[in-house]
């Protein structure tokens, strides 16, 4: 993402912030950028899911505002999603969204002879995330930096 990019997505996610979480959601991540034209996407989450009713509610909000402030200088669409079941993890802010969820991990160094792990998110401090395996409830601590892929998985009963 280049830096004016960069820029007004996190302006954006300054102001829709409040709003996404007074109406009962969690703002999972804001992006910005070019693909056949300009996009703005807002990624929300709240307790049992999001409905297509919720992203249009959110998405009426969250358009009034933007006409008003008027901070982004090109055409663009606006996109409210959820993250999806099997999100990819990219920032320590989405292992921090999604703590106690069951991930898949998939590491360019090993941490303890592995580079593939199923666990759960305990949490991430400084870099490191904490994951207890699903097969064995072990604890590892992962440098963020060790990893080339996260995703959710589906809990499997």
């Amino acid at each position: 993402m280049h830096l004016q990019e960069k820029l007004i997505a996190e302006k954006v996610k300054e102001m829709v912030e409040p709003i996404v979480k007074n109406m009962g959601y969690r703002l999972f991540d804001v992006e910005f950028k070019s693909e056949r034209g300009w996009v703005l996407r807002v990624i929300l989450d709240k307790e049992g899911g999001i409905t297509l009713g919720d992203c249009e509610e959110v998405s009426k909000r969250i358009s009034a505002l933007l006409d008003v402030e008027d901070i982004i200088p090109v055409s663009y669409v606006l996109e409210v999603s959820s993250p999806g079941l099997t999100r990819e993890l990219t920032k320590p802010s989405h292992f921090e969204f999604f703590q106690g969820r069951l991930i898949r991990v998939v590491l360019r160094e090993p941490v303890e002879g592995k580079r593939d792990m199923k666990g759960y998110i305990e949490g991430v401090k400084e870099g490191i995330l904490q994951l207890r395996e699903k097969e064995t409830g072990k604890e590892y601590h992962i440098p963020l930096s060790f990893i080339a892929r996260a995703n959710l998985e589906i809990e499997r009963w």
